[in-house]
């Protein structure tokens, strides 16, 4: 999950990475979304990252024992699955794959041979649903390993191109310092993750596919070849645009860019600025429905979900509209969204998934908790805010799992994570996710510095 997106978005939380046309609708009322009591079991889902628990200095998920003992704890605490991930930010998986390196050894620490059936086959005995994750659209690691590494004629294709800095220039995004984002709107790349999606659905048992990182770095992607030649055919094709192919590129589509907490950003749009997210969402989209039918060709009864970011009101910059294709942002008078135009709304994908989760990663639980925010409705920066708009804008079409990160946002006390727990389990429709296991077990991974298990089994079962 992105916590560098978290911290320009949100000023006031501190994070540290553990690896992650018409009338508008009527307003959804928040309480619609909790089903009525007895009707359905939330479940409460916890995330296993790869990096920390196996490869971390304090993890401990590279021993058979451990692992066991942390399920029991899990499992006595309340949680009822396992998000656990399968293909991390290098792209290499953690198991022997036909499309891409093993990730076996890192920082000293061995992975266990069996580890993916392992955790199944325990997480199951103990009555656990498995989810399996996959970082989508990431292909190399910032310290300069990875799969486009391995693969310089792909990496010399579909590494990402990116805005580098206020003046415009544009480059491979490891010029950047950054994790190596790869093109989402390039055939070879979606194959190659679908690929993998099935890969990974038909060699274990797992309950469902959960896809991470579906999307674009930020804004300043992908500027790219490819991109703009798509672009071009996706104006001529949607809005009969005969001067398409003679834009500026990337002018007419950014003019000028300026800096914001380490994050580069427009600052005078151009004349193809809003056809151009629209372009980018529907690339996303269309590649959601591509990968639930990748999912579900192997095997029908999986779940397939994704995990995204909470505040929508951003979320643009990245290429994803994970609202209902029903809702239409551009029409909405209540809830403002100025870099809308007309067709983003049909971008929605909420229809194509079967989980939903939000990453509602904020300190600020209720409304009322803040005077400035006590009078709204629609706040995406707390999470009784930031749930009411997401009922209110995937209508409803998709079970929530409402998100924390209990370990690197900086709650005040284990008693605001018992309670951020207790509002999400009493508001959403499928339940809660909880990122990350680790945070819990090991202290020098949470803000809080003590173990977390308490607080977690707290929030579920009182």
């Amino acid at each position: 999950m992105n916590y560098k997106m978290i911290i320009w978005a949100l000023v006031f939380v501190l994070f540290s990475s553990c690896k992650k046309d018409s009338k508008a609708p009527e307003p959804t009322d928040p309480g619609t979304e909790t089903p009525e009591p007895g009707t359905q079991k939330r479940e409460v889902l916890v995330w296993v990252d790869a990096n920390s628990n196996v490869f971390g200095t304090y993890g401990r998920f590279s021993d058979k024992k451990e692992i066991s003992a942390v399920l029991d704890t899990l499992k006595d605490a309340g949680v009822t699955a396992l998000v656990v991930d399968v293909k991390g930010s290098s792209g290499y998986t953690m198991y022997p794959s036909n499309y891409t390196r093993e990730m076996t050894t890192r920082d000293g620490k061995t992975r266990l041979s069996d580890y993916v059936p392992f955790v199944i086959s325990e997480a199951k005995k103990r009555g656990l649903k498995v989810y399996l994750s996959m970082v989508t659209f990431v292909d190399g690691d910032r310290r300069g390993f990875g799969y486009v590494y391995d693969n310089p004629e792909y990496r010399s294709k579909y590494e990402s191109i990116v805005v580098k800095n206020t003046t415009g220039t544009l480059g491979p995004i490891s010029e950047t310092g950054k994790n190596v984002f790869v093109n989402p709107a390039a055939a070879e790349v979606q194959e190659k993750a679908l690929n993998i999606i099935k890969e990974i659905v038909g060699k274990f048992d797992l309950d469902g596919m959960i896809l991470d990182y579906g999307r674009y770095t930020d804004i300043s992607a992908d500027f790219s070849p490819l991109s703009k030649q798509q672009f071009i055919t996706f104006l001529e094709t949607k809005y009969n645009d005969a001067q398409a192919k003679n834009m500026r590129f990337p002018e007419d589509i950014v003019a000028t860019w300026r800096e914001s907490s380490g994050q580069i950003l427009p600052a005078t749009t151009g004349k193809y600025y809003k056809q151009w997210l629209i372009y980018r969402a529907q690339v996303i989209k269309d590649f959601m429905g591509k990968a639930r039918a990748a999912t579900k060709s192997v095997k029908p009864n999986v779940e397939f979900g994704v995990y995204v970011g909470a505040w929508y009101t951003t979320y643009y910059q990245v290429g994803v509209n994970w609202a209902s294709k029903e809702y239409d942002p551009f029409q909405d008078f209540e809830v403002r969204f100025d870099w809308a135009s007309p067709g983003y709304g049909a971008t929605g994908y909420a229809e194509e998934l079967d989980i939903l989760m939000t990453g509602n990663y904020f300190t600020q639980i209720k409304l009322a908790d803040n005077p400035v925010t006590a009078g709204l409705k629609y706040h995406w920066w707390s999470i009784e805010g930031s749930l009411n708009g997401i009922s209110h804008i995937t209508k409803n079409k998709v079970p929530v799992y409402g998100s924390i990160d209990v370990g690197n946002v900086s709650y005040a006390n284990k008693g605001e994570i018992t309670k951020a727990i207790k509002y999400i389990l009493s508001r959403t429709s499928g339940g809660i996710m909880l990122f990350d296991v680790v945070h819990m077990y090991a202290p020098q991974y949470n803000q809080l510095k003590q173990p977390l298990f308490d607080a977690v089994k707290a929030g579920i079962k009182n």
